[in-house]
């Protein structure tokens, strides 16, 4: 993470962008996160979107007005992937308040945005704006916590609003099923740490930002190091041999990182995306903005 970058974009005027399923699941924190947010800065838009598509439309049209998000790691991610696909990364800060599920915004306040509501909102309009990394793939996906492979078998796709509040509360009571080991080739930056003959239990890629994460399901970090400026710059890399214990994980970091071997999935965030053959993940630092606290 770069140092805090004041450009005068606290003085833009609001576009609050409230997610539908954050309504669904907590109105009650939406109407605080609403009612702080117009108290505090004059000439406040809200937006209320009846689909994700149509809050990804709001944000296309957001003018000159700085956007915020209400609602989980999911709405975050669609805003990030619409501004990455406009190519206005470089220029736009974002700004969230966290509504959902505990596990349904653990990306957001792992990436340092406080849980609470009120307080999620005073950073908006106080908070300062901080250059992340994230990770991209050949796709046109982007990551901002990190992967995990193998990723949940069987679908991942788009759910509607009901199924998806109901996916949430099962997974939060069911224990996840063990996933068997799988035979890959994982590369950083030409190295290879991972090749057909041994299977991997897991592997994880984490994108470059200190504060990076998707919660527990992330990889443990690099045992008690304190990476400098360049390395910061880089994705982590951390593979789980089948039947290795902490002390035979492999670790690396690089700019790009490939995975291939037969059809996997993988967890992006709080997605799910394959199956595929072959997945190239390249790291950019400093490729986006969010408004953390001062």
């Amino acid at each position: 993470m770069s140092a805090p970058d004041p450009t005068g974009t606290s003085q833009l005027p609001l576009l609050v962008v409230i997610d539908p399923a954050a309504r669904l699941w907590d109105g009650e924190s939406v109407r605080i996160a609403r009612d702080v947010l117009c108290a505090g800065a004059p000439g406040v838009k809200v937006c209320l979107p009846e689909s994700p598509e149509e809050a990804e439309r709001a944000l296309a049209r957001r003018g000159s007005r700085r956007p915020v998000l209400v609602g989980d790691d999911r709405a975050l991610l669609r805003a990030v992937q619409l501004l990455h696909r406009e190519r206005a990364l470089d220029e736009a800060v974002l700004s969230v308040v966290p509504v959902g599920a505990e596990e349904a915004v653990t990306l957001i306040c792992g990436l340092g945005v406080p849980a609470d509501t009120v307080s999620a909102a005073r950073t908006v309009l106080d908070g300062v704006e901080q250059r992340l990394g994230l990770l991209t793939d050949d796709s046109g996906g982007v990551v901002l916590g990190g992967i995990r492979i193998p990723g949940p078998p069987g679908g991942g796709g788009p759910q509607g609003r009901a199924g998806a509040l109901k996916a949430k509360a099962a997974l939060s009571r069911a224990r996840r099923p063990r996933v068997p080991a799988q035979r890959l080739r994982v590369e950083a930056d030409g190295e290879l740490l991972a090749d057909l003959d041994r299977p991997v239990t897991e592997v994880w890629v984490t994108s470059p930002s200190p504060r990076s994460s998707s919660g527990g399901d992330l990889g443990p970090p690099c045992g008690g190091e304190v990476p400098g400026d360049g390395v910061r710059s880089l994705a982590q890399v951390t593979v789980r041999p089948e039947g290795a214990d902490r002390s035979g994980l492999v670790r690396a970091r690089a700019k790009a990182v490939t995975v291939s071997g037969p059809d996997f999935r993988y967890r992006a965030d709080a997605l799910v995306g394959g199956p595929v053959r072959v997945r190239t993940w390249t790291a950019l630092a400093g490729a986006w903005s969010l408004t953390l606290p001062a």
